[in-house]
């Protein structure tokens, strides 16, 4: 799992070459709003997404097994130019050497 999340991350923060790292079954849950279900449905989600932030980087990570739970650090660029700073909890699973699930909670 950490080398896992190292390579998501590294790409992440990159915005490229992450991809590989997903389950094709993915779930993504933002908020415990209603699930993303897909490996594509949550990359085309990215896509929009990375236009968001300028750089994420990782402050935190627990592993147990297949579970493990990261806090992450954005820079937003907000519609009006300007940056904001956040945090986002990021709770993951693994399945047989891939990413299968990700629920996310941003501060509010």
């Amino acid at each position: 799992m950490k080398e896992l999340l190292a390579t998501y991350y590294k790409g992440f923060a990159q915005k490229a070459n992450w991809e590989q790292t997903l389950d094709e079954d993915f779930v993504f849950i933002m908020n415990d709003g209603e699930p993303l279900l897909g490996k594509q449905a949550y990359i085309e989600m990215y896509r929009n997404f990375c236009k968001s932030y300028q750089t994420m980087r990782v402050i935190q990570t627990i592993i147990e097994g297949d579970n493990a739970f990261v806090l992450a650090n954005y820079d937003w660029i907000l519609p009006n130019g300007t940056i904001q700073n956040g945090n986002v909890a990021e709770i993951w699973k693994a399945e047989n050497g891939l990413l299968k699930e990700l629920k996310i909670y941003f501060h509010k």
